[in-house]
């Protein structure tokens, strides 16, 4: 390590593990080790902040002198609404995300979740569980369509293994495209509400912003068709969840497969967890066996760019690089 080497400051939750390839990060920087109770102390100097407690708003804590020297931060985890905040937006601060690690574990959850419902799955475990054998006819998934919102890399990779199974798939976006290669084509999000309606599945998969907040509520939920299935694995406030209960109450939405929530743990006493058709997972779609070490080695190529990129304007050399205006990659929407 030479003279010159940057200093990271490496923020972990106090019960998870380093990352697995610490050693080879501390080959390449001075690594400052610290939680969010005492990340004020260790970024004075720092030139680099990894968040590998991705979900951490420490940072917007202790902005300010603090922060003077930062000049990069990679956050690992594909979102990052729990990061941005005003004052680092408006920052030289460069913000680089884990893109790419979660599209295909992901994407396969959401098949996954799309094949429990149409083969009712969930119904034959609880029928087992009465010991009581009921014939039923399923769906033929081949059949059905889907709108998948979120037009970036998790979207697109949901989009090319729902049509791999003959899924009809339509996305929707920022900005709405007659044709796609991944979609077909593309229906900007302000229009849904005239097109949601046309899909058997409705996968929210957008990233969090001040736009797409909320934007499942009751009048969307209303327009979608009766007996459709809304599969969430983005952000639990993308989806209004009072509005939710009140659509599967109704019998209107037949069911929902939720990953993510606007709080999490999810309350025990939250009423999705008893409301029919209902299928909710912890926060786990993309994280498949190996999840971790990928994140580290993405965090590490990174971090090699950094270390190259000599007098290079960081966002031109590094990876994955956010518009902090937008809140995701650009390109994606």
């Amino acid at each position: 390590m030479s003279p010159e080497s940057p200093v990271i400051a490496l923020l972990s939750a106090p019960d998870v593990a380093p990352p697995p390839n610490l050693a080879e990060i501390e080959e390449l920087a001075t690594v400052r080790h610290c939680t969010a109770d005492d990340l004020g102390e260790v970024l004075p100097g720092a030139d680099v902040l990894v968040l590998w407690d991705f979900f951490s708003r420490a940072l917007r804590d202790n902005w300010g002198p603090a922060t003077s020297s930062l000049r990069w931060v990679h956050v690992c985890a594909a979102g990052v609404d729990s990061l941005l905040f005003d004052e680092l937006t408006a920052s030289d601060v460069v913000v680089t995300n884990a893109h790419g690690v979660f599209d295909r574990p992901i994407a396969e959850f959401v098949l996954a979740s799309i094949f429990a419902r149409d083969k009712r799955l969930h119904e034959s475990m609880a029928l087992q569980r009465d010991h009581v054998w009921k014939h039923r006819e399923t769906v033929a998934t081949h059949r059905t369509s889907a709108l998948v919102i979120g037009t970036g890399g998790i979207g697109r990779a949901c989009a090319k293994m729902l049509r791999a199974v003959g899924i009809s798939v339509v996305g929707a976006g920022r900005t709405a495209r007659e044709t796609d290669p991944d979609f077909g084509h593309v229906i900007a999000t302000t229009e849904l509400t005239g097109h949601i309606g046309d899909f058997d599945n409705v996968v929210t998969i957008a990233p969090l912003t001040a736009q797409t907040s909320g934007m499942i509520d009751a009048r969307m939920l209303a327009a979608m068709k009766p007996g459709a299935h809304l599969i969430n694995v983005g952000r639990g406030e993308l989806v209004d969840d009072a509005a939710l209960a009140d659509s599967l109450r109704s019998g209107h939405l037949g069911a929902a497969s939720l990953d993510v929530f606007a709080t999490e743990p999810l309350p025990a006493e939250s009423e999705l967890w008893d409301l029919p058709g209902v299928a909710i997972s912890a926060h786990m779609s993309g994280d498949a066996h190996g999840w971790r070490d990928a994140l580290a080695d993405q965090a590490l190529e990174n971090l090699r760019r950094y270390v190259a990129a000599g007098a290079e304007p960081l966002a031109e050399v590094l990876v994955n690089v956010v518009d902090k205006e937008r809140g995701y990659i650009s390109g994606g929407g």
